[in-house]
């Protein structure tokens, strides 16, 4: 007579990950985060700098401070 735990019925379990599938997906949502928050800080940014047309004051580059001749 089979025993009635013998048979897979509904969802099949799953092997859970082993460490290093854990540390490449620990690894990979890190990368991920960075990027979103670059990405957000970016957009974020060029949202508030004010257009250079609507400004009164000159542009100034790096060497703005050095007197040119």
């Amino acid at each position: 007579m089979r025993s009635s735990y013998a048979t897979v019925r509904g969802a099949v379990l799953l092997k859970t990950p082993n460490a290093r599938q854990q540390a490449g997906r620990r690894r990979l949502a890190v990368v991920c985060a960075i990027l979103a928050l670059a990405l957000a800080s970016g957009l974020f940014g060029s949202m508030i700098r004010p257009s250079p047309e609507l400004s009164s004051r000159p542009a100034t580059g790096p060497f703005s401070y050095f007197p040119s001749q």
